[in-house]
């Protein structure tokens, strides 16, 4: 299937936008399967380990079939350590970054926070990618952070607390994970960096979980629960195939951007479930979708050369 999709940069995009979609039922999925696993930190480290058999399970399969989507054997040390890396600040401690911050800050001010990741990205992907912004993809980047504030966020009572600053620290690892999956992504394939991450980070969640005696809330006690730990476990799965895809493909900057309008996927459906109108909300949604076509329009009319030379400029 991975071999049938140009390598160009519109295809990245619109990856990127299957991957928002996909985000999007996610988020709101796991709004209500995180109540039936207690411990948060045991519940993701369940959703991770699902994710990682998916993958994995793809990965051999891409493998067997001697498809260019299979597994790519590191070839230096410096793309070995860069796997590990995507395993650590990718898969594992912004898990429990954010997860525990959560526990300790409004659910809205850490959505707030988690989406200044097109931010930080942005300024990495310009220093250490030489990524290119116009001002239409500038002007869409603040439309982007702007639009998520409008959907129900108080940012006048948003206190900078521990919570926040744990949220915060976990947005910059993975923003941080972005870029180094870019450059691994211009020798290694889309399904064994997101083995990598899966499958790396989930034995470090296991890991810490053990370190904090918890081992017993790996194992869910009721049927439900573990439905709902396959449900986001498969959709977190599907997530990173598509998302690693779009990163193959497009700028890190492009991908990033049009990840937000998940929640533009999430608010409709958090409507929908409990009965109430998106009026309110309807100002924020259309500025993150005004950001996200500013962002396709570009990536979609700039020719596959543009992509090239963005790739090559990451090796």
């Amino acid at each position: 299937m991975a071999d049938a999709i140009p390598r160009t940069r519109s295809a990245g995009v619109w990856l990127a936008l299957v991957a928002a979609c996909v985000s999007g039922v996610s988020v709101f999925v796991n709004a209500y399967a995180v109540k039936a696993v207690p411990d948060p930190t045991a519940y993701t480290t369940l959703k991770n380990l699902v994710a990682a058999v998916i993958v994995g399970s793809l990965l051999a399969v891409a493998t067997a079939r001697g498809s260019s989507a299979g597994f790519a054997r590191p070839r230096t040390r410096a793309e070995l350590a860069g796997l590990g890396v995507v395993a650590v600040i990718g898969g594992s401690v912004p898990f429990v970054l954010f997860f525990e911050g959560l526990a300790r800050a409004s659910a809205k001010d850490a959505a707030f926070v988690q989406k200044t990741l097109v931010i930080w990205v942005a300024v990495l992907a310009v220093a250490f990618l030489h990524e290119r912004l116009g001002l239409l993809q500038v002007g869409a980047v603040v439309v982007l952070v702007v639009g998520p504030a409008l959907l129900g966020t108080d940012l006048s009572a948003l206190r900078p607390g521990l919570g926040e600053a744990m949220i915060l620290a976990a947005t910059l690892l993975w923003s941080v994970e972005v870029v180094v999956a870019k450059r691994l992504l211009a020798e290694l394939s889309a399904l064994t960096v997101g083995t990598a991450r899966l499958a790396g980070g989930a034995v470090l969640l296991v890991a810490y979980v053990a370190v904090r005696g918890n081992l017993g809330a790996l194992v869910p006690d009721t049927a439900a629960a573990w439905g709902w730990v396959l449900l986001t476990g498969t959709t977190l799965g599907v997530y990173v195939t598509v998302w690693f895809a779009a990163l193959a493909r497009a700028q890190a900057v492009d991908v990033t951007a049009v990840l937000v309008f998940g929640a533009v996927i999430t608010a409709v459906l958090d409507a929908l479930a409990k009965g109430v109108p998106v009026g309110p909300q309807l100002a924020g949604l259309a500025l993150i979708v005004a950001g996200t076509v500013a962002f396709v329009a570009v990536a979609t009319r700039t020719r596959d050369a543009a992509l090239d030379h963005s790739a090559t400029a990451t090796r």
